[in-house]
């Protein structure tokens, strides 16, 4: 037991100095300028990226990561060679939040337009992850009411996901409901034949309501939308942004609710 113990350890410590000692491949100086710059290409490849930031034991890759991107952007650079260092900041470990976050912070040092710029990129390299685990982490602290679970009962009703939580039984029972980026619900009718409707408002996020022959009106958190009873209408969130918005059930007689077809690509992506 002692001996298989000590192997572990030794096992644990060889490969933890393997990735520490990982050595950084690059060849775009001579993929690029190897025959107008040799000397060049030899310094950025074998230098800069070989040697500087193969010394991932005094400075890991994601730390590396975050003073180049920083670096660049203070000074304005926000070509390629940005895109090139956020997709390895992407690579190393930076997710989405924190590069949102670090160039907030850095926009207070190097300036506002240089922040704007920089964000265009950002949203090109870590686009596939606005609907991702970590995205909705950051969203649920940003509103006091639980994401709940999978909205997997009425799942067939929407385009993309959504969430519920019930937060009350009583009296007027309510939910939070939460919608990923890009998801909403079909078109629907709360039916009744006295009182009966729904109301919604607006927790956190943006989102779009629409009736049928109306514009579609934008909810921000505290907008409140009333739904009266027997009307066409649809819900969800904006295309770039998550969505949560709580549901109140107006009491009626004889209340049922008609599902109805999707809203279509077309209607929805000309949304603003």
């Amino acid at each position: 037991m002692k001996h298989t113990i000590i192997a572990l350890i030794l096992s644990a410590i060889t490969t933890t100095n393997i990735m520490s000692q990982q050595k950084i491949t690059q060849t775009a100086g001579r993929d690029a300028l190897g025959d107008f710059a040799p000397e060049f290409a030899h310094l950025n490849d074998d230098i800069l990226f070989g040697e500087v930031w193969s010394r991932n034991d005094l400075l890991s890759l994601r730390d590396r990561s975050l003073v180049t991107i920083t670096s660049l952007i203070s000074q304005g650079i926000t070509d390629s060679s940005l895109k090139f260092h956020l997709l390895e900041a992407k690579k190393n470990g930076i997710t989405r939040t924190e590069a949102a976050e670090t160039i907030t912070h850095i926009a207070f040092y190097a300036g506002w337009p240089k922040a704007w710029a920089a964000f265009r990129l950002a949203k090109e390299v870590w686009g596939d992850d606005i609907k991702g685990d970590d995205a909705k982490s950051q969203f649920q602290r940003e509103m006091i009411f639980p994401i709940g679970e999978p909205n997997e009962a009425y799942a067939k009703y929407f385009i993309g996901n959504s969430y519920l939580a019930q937060i009350s039984t009583d009296q007027i029972a309510f939910a939070n409901v939460t919608f990923e980026p890009g998801c909403r619900n079909n078109w629907h009718i709360h039916k009744a034949e006295n009182g009966g409707g729904q109301m919604l408002v607006g927790v956190a996020g943006r989102g779009w309501y629409q009736e049928e022959g109306k514009p579609a009106v934008e909810i921000l958190p505290g907008t409140v939308i009333n739904i009266p009873a027997n009307v066409k209408h649809w819900h969800g969130a904006a295309k770039d942004s998550w969505f949560a918005h709580l549901a109140f059930s107006v009491p009626g007689d004889e209340t049922s609710t008609e599902w109805l077809g999707p809203v279509t690509d077309n209607a929805y992506d000309a949304l603003p």
